[in-house]
Protein backbone atom coordinates (compact mmCIF):
# COMPACT_ATOMS: atom_id res chain seq x y z
CA UNK A 1 0.00 0.00 0.00
CA UNK A 2 1.32 3.19 -1.14
CA UNK A 3 1.59 6.31 1.59
CA UNK A 4 3.47 9.30 2.49
CA UNK A 5 5.64 8.42 5.87
CA UNK A 6 7.69 10.58 8.04
CA UNK A 7 10.86 8.83 9.04
CA UNK A 8 12.57 11.07 11.87
CA UNK A 9 14.31 12.97 9.44
CA UNK A 10 12.51 13.41 6.32
CA UNK A 11 9.01 12.57 4.65
CA UNK A 12 9.07 10.47 1.65
CA UNK A 13 6.63 7.93 -0.58
CA UNK A 14 6.60 4.52 0.30
CA UNK A 15 4.74 1.77 -1.16
CA UNK A 16 5.93 -1.04 1.86
CA UNK A 17 2.47 0.08 3.49
CA UNK A 18 0.25 -2.33 5.48
CA UNK A 19 -2.89 -1.42 7.82
CA UNK A 20 -4.80 -3.65 10.20
CA UNK A 21 -8.42 -4.43 9.71
CA UNK A 22 -10.82 -1.89 12.16
CA UNK A 23 -11.42 -3.02 15.51
CA UNK A 24 -14.39 -2.96 17.50
CA UNK A 25 -15.79 0.59 17.15
CA UNK A 26 -13.33 1.79 14.03
CA UNK A 27 -14.10 1.79 10.26
CA UNK A 28 -11.41 1.39 7.42
CA UNK A 29 -11.69 4.09 4.61
CA UNK A 30 -9.94 4.11 1.09
CA UNK A 31 -8.95 8.31 1.30
CA UNK A 32 -9.60 9.26 -2.21
CA UNK A 33 -8.39 12.92 -1.26
CA UNK A 34 -6.63 14.80 0.99
CA UNK A 35 -5.67 18.59 1.85
CA UNK A 36 -1.99 19.37 2.66
CA UNK A 37 -2.06 21.70 5.72
CA UNK A 38 0.80 23.35 8.10
CA UNK A 39 0.46 21.25 10.78
CA UNK A 40 1.62 18.40 8.51
CA UNK A 41 5.05 20.69 7.46
CA UNK A 42 4.90 21.10 11.26
CA UNK A 43 5.96 17.57 11.80
CA UNK A 44 8.58 17.38 9.14
CA UNK A 45 10.42 20.46 10.43
CA UNK A 46 10.32 19.71 13.99
CA UNK A 47 7.65 22.27 15.21
CA UNK A 48 5.48 19.19 15.92
CA UNK A 49 7.13 16.46 17.86
CA UNK A 50 5.95 13.64 16.47
CA UNK A 51 6.99 9.89 17.23
CA UNK A 52 8.63 8.46 13.51
CA UNK A 53 7.88 6.23 11.83
CA UNK A 54 4.55 8.33 11.03
CA UNK A 55 1.92 8.28 8.04
CA UNK A 56 1.13 11.62 7.67
CA UNK A 57 -1.82 13.87 6.27
CA UNK A 58 -5.26 14.18 8.87
CA UNK A 59 -7.73 16.43 6.24
CA UNK A 60 -8.97 13.45 4.09
CA UNK A 61 -12.32 12.20 2.67
CA UNK A 62 -12.66 8.98 1.07
CA UNK A 63 -15.44 5.87 1.06
CA UNK A 64 -15.95 3.44 4.15
CA UNK A 65 -13.84 0.10 2.99
CA UNK A 66 -14.83 -2.14 6.30
CA UNK A 67 -16.51 -1.56 9.57
CA UNK A 68 -15.48 -2.94 12.67
CA UNK A 69 -17.87 -5.40 15.61
CA UNK A 70 -20.40 -3.12 16.93
CA UNK A 71 -20.30 -0.27 14.48
CA UNK A 72 -23.81 1.15 13.28
CA UNK A 73 -24.68 3.87 10.58
CA UNK A 74 -22.18 3.32 8.03
CA UNK A 75 -21.45 0.77 5.64
CA UNK A 76 -19.14 0.23 2.85
CA UNK A 77 -19.11 2.29 0.33
CA UNK A 78 -20.74 5.35 2.40
CA UNK A 79 -18.98 9.17 1.13
CA UNK A 80 -17.40 10.17 4.29
CA UNK A 81 -15.24 12.90 5.33
CA UNK A 82 -12.73 12.68 8.18
CA UNK A 83 -12.30 14.50 11.22
CA UNK A 84 -9.38 14.78 13.94
CA UNK A 85 -10.91 14.24 17.36
CA UNK A 86 -10.53 10.93 18.49
CA UNK A 87 -12.85 11.82 21.64
CA UNK A 88 -13.76 9.21 24.51
CA UNK A 89 -17.62 10.47 24.10
CA UNK A 90 -18.05 9.59 27.91
CA UNK A 91 -16.36 12.53 29.46
CA UNK A 92 -18.14 15.32 31.25
CA UNK A 93 -16.74 17.45 28.22
CA UNK A 94 -18.40 15.43 25.52
CA UNK A 95 -21.38 14.77 27.46
CA UNK A 96 -21.63 19.07 26.74
CA UNK A 97 -20.73 18.74 23.19
CA UNK A 98 -17.38 20.10 24.00
CA UNK A 99 -15.41 17.21 22.16
CA UNK A 100 -12.34 19.85 21.49
CA UNK A 101 -11.91 19.64 25.60
CA UNK A 102 -11.79 15.55 25.53
CA UNK A 103 -8.51 14.78 26.99
CA UNK A 104 -8.79 11.76 25.47
CA UNK A 105 -8.22 13.79 21.80
CA UNK A 106 -5.03 15.44 22.81
CA UNK A 107 -1.52 13.81 21.65
CA UNK A 108 -3.33 10.47 20.17
CA UNK A 109 -0.93 8.05 19.05
CA UNK A 110 -2.21 4.67 17.77
CA UNK A 111 -0.23 2.66 15.44
CA UNK A 112 -2.64 0.97 13.11
CA UNK A 113 0.13 0.55 10.53
CA UNK A 114 3.12 -1.39 9.93
CA UNK A 115 6.01 -0.41 7.69
CA UNK A 116 8.19 -3.19 6.39
CA UNK A 117 7.02 -5.28 9.45
CA UNK A 118 7.58 -2.16 11.15
CA UNK A 119 4.39 -0.53 13.62
CA UNK A 120 4.02 2.66 11.77
CA UNK A 121 2.08 5.44 14.04
CA UNK A 122 -0.47 7.82 13.28
CA UNK A 123 -0.80 10.99 12.57
CA UNK A 124 -3.35 13.44 14.48
CA UNK A 125 -5.69 10.62 15.27
CA UNK A 126 -6.37 10.09 11.13
CA UNK A 127 -3.21 9.70 8.86
CA UNK A 128 -4.91 10.46 5.15
CA UNK A 129 -1.50 10.95 3.15
CA UNK A 130 -2.63 6.91 2.04
CA UNK A 131 -4.42 4.81 0.25
CA UNK A 132 -6.32 3.30 3.46
CA UNK A 133 -6.72 4.21 7.22
CA UNK A 134 -8.44 3.41 9.98
CA UNK A 135 -10.25 5.30 12.71
CA UNK A 136 -12.95 5.62 15.31
CA UNK A 137 -15.86 5.23 13.47
CA UNK A 138 -17.08 8.67 15.26
CA UNK A 139 -14.39 10.14 13.23
CA UNK A 140 -16.25 9.31 9.67
CA UNK A 141 -18.82 11.64 9.35
CA UNK A 142 -21.26 10.70 6.33
CA UNK A 143 -21.82 13.10 3.32
CA UNK A 144 -23.91 13.68 0.34
CA UNK A 145 -22.35 11.71 -2.49
CA UNK A 146 -22.39 14.08 -4.81
CA UNK A 147 -19.90 16.69 -3.06
CA UNK A 148 -16.51 16.21 -4.88
CA UNK A 149 -13.49 14.57 -2.81
CA UNK A 150 -11.35 17.38 -4.00
CA UNK A 151 -13.18 19.94 -1.92
CA UNK A 152 -15.38 17.34 0.70
CA UNK A 153 -11.76 16.81 2.23
CA UNK A 154 -10.91 20.22 2.84
CA UNK A 155 -14.17 20.50 5.55
CA UNK A 156 -11.84 18.01 7.64
CA UNK A 157 -9.66 20.50 8.94
CA UNK A 158 -9.26 23.86 7.11
CA UNK A 159 -12.86 24.86 6.72
CA UNK A 160 -14.24 23.22 10.08
CA UNK A 161 -11.24 25.19 12.04
CA UNK A 162 -11.79 28.47 9.94
CA UNK A 163 -15.34 28.71 10.03
CA UNK A 164 -16.10 27.43 13.19
CA UNK A 165 -13.38 29.98 14.84
CA UNK A 166 -16.10 32.40 13.84
CA UNK A 167 -19.47 30.65 14.17
CA UNK A 168 -18.74 28.03 16.68
CA UNK A 169 -15.44 29.57 19.25
CA UNK A 170 -16.47 33.67 18.28
CA UNK A 171 -20.17 33.56 17.21
CA UNK A 172 -19.80 36.25 15.71
CA UNK A 173 -22.92 38.61 15.43
CA UNK A 174 -24.28 40.08 12.24
CA UNK A 175 -23.24 43.92 11.94
CA UNK A 176 -19.84 43.35 13.98
CA UNK A 177 -16.81 43.89 12.53
CA UNK A 178 -13.69 41.75 12.13
CA UNK A 179 -10.05 41.98 10.91
CA UNK A 180 -7.75 38.29 9.56
CA UNK A 181 -4.29 38.05 10.20
CA UNK A 182 -3.01 35.50 7.69
CA UNK A 183 -5.09 34.85 4.67
CA UNK A 184 -3.97 31.31 4.11
CA UNK A 185 -5.93 28.15 3.86
CA UNK A 186 -7.29 28.93 7.53
CA UNK A 187 -7.72 32.48 7.29
CA UNK A 188 -9.54 32.10 4.02
CA UNK A 189 -12.33 30.01 5.78
CA UNK A 190 -12.34 32.51 8.84
CA UNK A 191 -13.74 35.39 6.26
CA UNK A 192 -16.06 32.83 4.95
CA UNK A 193 -16.84 32.43 8.34
CA UNK A 194 -17.75 36.00 9.10
CA UNK A 195 -19.45 36.58 5.60
CA UNK A 196 -22.06 33.96 6.46
CA UNK A 197 -22.28 35.53 9.71
CA UNK A 198 -23.42 38.79 8.08
CA UNK A 199 -20.16 40.91 9.94
CA UNK A 200 -20.46 44.66 8.69
CA UNK A 201 -17.00 44.90 7.54
CA UNK A 202 -14.25 42.21 7.03
CA UNK A 203 -10.22 43.18 6.65
CA UNK A 204 -8.09 41.05 5.49
CA UNK A 205 -4.29 41.28 6.40
CA UNK A 206 -1.22 39.45 4.81
CA UNK A 207 2.21 40.14 3.90
CA UNK A 208 1.97 39.22 0.58
CA UNK A 209 -0.28 41.51 -1.28
CA UNK A 210 -1.08 38.66 -3.98
CA UNK A 211 -3.58 37.20 -1.67
CA UNK A 212 -5.65 40.37 -2.12
CA UNK A 213 -8.11 38.54 -4.90
CA UNK A 214 -8.56 35.36 -3.15
CA UNK A 215 -9.50 37.53 0.17
CA UNK A 216 -12.06 39.12 -1.51
CA UNK A 217 -13.17 36.46 -3.02
CA UNK A 218 -14.33 34.43 0.21
CA UNK A 219 -15.72 37.29 2.23
CA UNK A 220 -13.44 40.67 2.76
CA UNK A 221 -14.28 44.32 2.10
CA UNK A 222 -10.76 45.46 2.29
CA UNK A 223 -7.30 44.06 2.56
CA UNK A 224 -4.26 45.31 3.73
CA UNK A 225 -0.34 44.51 3.06
CA UNK A 226 0.86 43.86 7.13
CA UNK A 227 3.37 46.18 7.68
CA UNK A 228 4.64 48.03 10.86
CA UNK A 229 1.68 50.17 10.53
CA UNK A 230 -1.33 47.47 10.12
CA UNK A 231 -3.09 47.89 13.21
CA UNK A 232 -3.07 51.70 12.27
CA UNK A 233 -4.56 50.86 8.96
CA UNK A 234 -7.60 48.48 10.54
CA UNK A 235 -8.18 51.05 12.79
CA UNK A 236 -8.46 53.74 9.91
CA UNK A 237 -10.73 51.92 8.16
CA UNK A 238 -12.99 50.98 10.85
CA UNK A 239 -13.12 54.46 12.78
CA UNK A 240 -10.91 57.20 11.31
CA UNK A 241 -9.46 59.87 13.79
CA UNK A 242 -10.65 57.81 16.44
CA UNK A 243 -7.52 56.15 17.99
CA UNK A 244 -9.61 54.33 20.69
CA UNK A 245 -11.18 52.75 17.83
CA UNK A 246 -10.64 49.18 15.59
CA UNK A 247 -12.71 46.07 15.17
CA UNK A 248 -15.03 43.66 17.35
CA UNK A 249 -12.99 40.54 16.68
CA UNK A 250 -9.72 39.71 15.46
CA UNK A 251 -8.34 36.26 14.13
CA UNK A 252 -4.73 35.36 14.24
CA UNK A 253 -4.40 32.60 11.58
CA UNK A 254 0.02 32.48 11.50
CA UNK A 255 0.14 31.31 14.85
CA UNK A 256 3.57 34.15 15.12
CA UNK A 257 3.38 36.13 18.59
CA UNK A 258 4.52 39.41 16.88
CA UNK A 259 1.46 38.93 14.97
CA UNK A 260 -0.47 38.25 17.80
CA UNK A 261 0.31 41.82 19.32
CA UNK A 262 -0.42 43.70 16.43
CA UNK A 263 -3.84 41.97 15.91
CA UNK A 264 -4.48 42.82 19.56
CA UNK A 265 -3.97 46.79 18.93
CA UNK A 266 -6.91 46.62 16.29
CA UNK A 267 -9.62 46.15 19.04
CA UNK A 268 -11.81 48.50 19.76
CA UNK A 269 -13.31 48.91 23.58
CA UNK A 270 -14.59 45.25 24.36
CA UNK A 271 -13.22 43.74 21.26
CA UNK A 272 -11.64 40.09 21.62
CA UNK A 273 -8.54 38.57 20.09
CA UNK A 274 -9.19 34.71 18.80
CA UNK A 275 -5.86 33.28 18.35
CA UNK A 276 -6.21 29.93 15.57
CA UNK A 277 -2.43 29.86 14.41
CA UNK A 278 -0.66 27.40 16.48
CA UNK A 279 3.43 28.42 16.67
CA UNK A 280 5.60 25.92 18.57
CA UNK A 281 5.25 24.61 21.82
CA UNK A 282 7.62 27.31 23.83
CA UNK A 283 6.38 30.53 21.96
CA UNK A 284 5.19 33.36 24.07
CA UNK A 285 3.21 36.77 23.33
CA UNK A 286 3.85 39.96 25.55
CA UNK A 287 0.49 41.88 26.24
CA UNK A 288 0.16 45.09 27.89
CA UNK A 289 -2.78 43.94 30.78
CA UNK A 290 -4.39 47.09 30.92
CA UNK A 291 -4.86 47.49 27.27
CA UNK A 292 -7.19 44.29 28.18
CA UNK A 293 -8.68 45.14 31.70
CA UNK A 294 -9.69 48.77 31.12
CA UNK A 295 -11.57 48.14 28.56
CA UNK A 296 -13.01 45.01 28.57
CA UNK A 297 -11.25 43.72 25.45
CA UNK A 298 -10.38 39.70 25.52
CA UNK A 299 -8.11 37.21 24.40
CA UNK A 300 -9.30 33.31 23.98
CA UNK A 301 -7.52 30.95 22.31
CA UNK A 302 -9.32 27.90 19.60
CA UNK A 303 -8.85 24.72 19.42
CA UNK A 304 -9.98 23.14 15.90
CA UNK A 305 -13.11 25.50 15.19
CA UNK A 306 -14.42 24.48 18.93
CA UNK A 307 -16.16 21.91 16.99
CA UNK A 308 -19.07 19.75 17.40
CA UNK A 309 -18.03 17.38 13.92
CA UNK A 310 -20.98 15.45 13.53
CA UNK A 311 -23.31 18.72 13.48
CA UNK A 312 -20.94 20.88 11.86
CA UNK A 313 -19.49 18.90 8.70
CA UNK A 314 -23.42 18.65 8.27
CA UNK A 315 -24.26 21.50 8.37
CA UNK A 316 -20.86 23.31 6.16
CA UNK A 317 -21.93 20.50 3.82
CA UNK A 318 -25.65 22.06 3.72
CA UNK A 319 -23.98 25.53 3.12
CA UNK A 320 -21.88 24.24 0.38
CA UNK A 321 -24.55 22.70 -1.84
CA UNK A 322 -26.54 26.33 -1.03
CA UNK A 323 -23.61 28.33 -2.93
CA UNK A 324 -22.82 29.96 0.48
CA UNK A 325 -19.38 27.80 1.46
CA UNK A 326 -16.76 28.05 -0.90
CA UNK A 327 -15.44 24.95 -1.05
CA UNK A 328 -14.34 24.13 -4.66
CA UNK A 329 -12.77 27.87 -5.09
CA UNK A 330 -10.25 26.82 -2.07
CA UNK A 331 -8.58 24.05 -4.46
CA UNK A 332 -5.70 26.34 -6.02
CA UNK A 333 -4.07 23.03 -7.21
CA UNK A 334 -4.21 18.93 -7.04
CA UNK A 335 -1.70 16.87 -6.99
CA UNK A 336 -1.02 13.02 -7.18
CA UNK A 337 0.27 11.33 -3.95
CA UNK A 338 3.75 10.90 -5.01
CA UNK A 339 4.02 15.08 -5.92
CA UNK A 340 3.67 15.72 -1.99
CA UNK A 341 6.95 16.97 -1.97
CA UNK A 342 5.90 19.53 -4.89
CA UNK A 343 2.94 20.71 -3.01
CA UNK A 344 5.14 21.29 -0.02
CA UNK A 345 7.40 23.22 -1.75
CA UNK A 346 4.34 25.19 -3.08
CA UNK A 347 2.70 25.72 -0.13
CA UNK A 348 6.01 27.36 1.45
CA UNK A 349 6.07 29.86 -1.55
CA UNK A 350 2.43 31.01 -0.61
CA UNK A 351 1.18 29.56 -3.97
CA UNK A 352 -1.94 27.73 -2.76
CA UNK A 353 -5.09 28.27 -0.83
CA UNK A 354 -4.88 24.35 -0.23
CA UNK A 355 -2.78 21.77 -2.46
CA UNK A 356 -5.01 18.31 -2.57
CA UNK A 357 -3.36 15.04 -2.76
CA UNK A 358 -5.34 13.05 -4.61
CA UNK A 359 -5.39 9.15 -4.70
CA UNK A 360 -7.77 7.91 -6.65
Amino acid sequence: MKGIIFDGSEARATTSLEVRPPGPGEVSVRIAAAGLCHSDCSVIDGTIDWPAPCVLGHEGAGHVDEVGPGVSGLAPGDPVVLHTLAACGRCRHCSAGRPTWCRSTFGNRAAPFTLDGVPCNNFAASSVWVEKTVVQATQAVPIPADIPMTSACLIGCGVITGVGAVLGRAQVQAGETAAVFGIGGVGLNVLQGLRIAGASRIIAVDSLASKRDDALRFGATDFIVAGDDAAEAVRELTSPGDPTGGVDWAFECVGAPPVIETALQTLTWGGNLVIVGVPNATATATLPITHLTHVDRGVIGCRYGSAQPHRDIAVYADYYRAGSLLLDELVTRTYPLEDFGRAIEDLHAGQLARGVLTLD
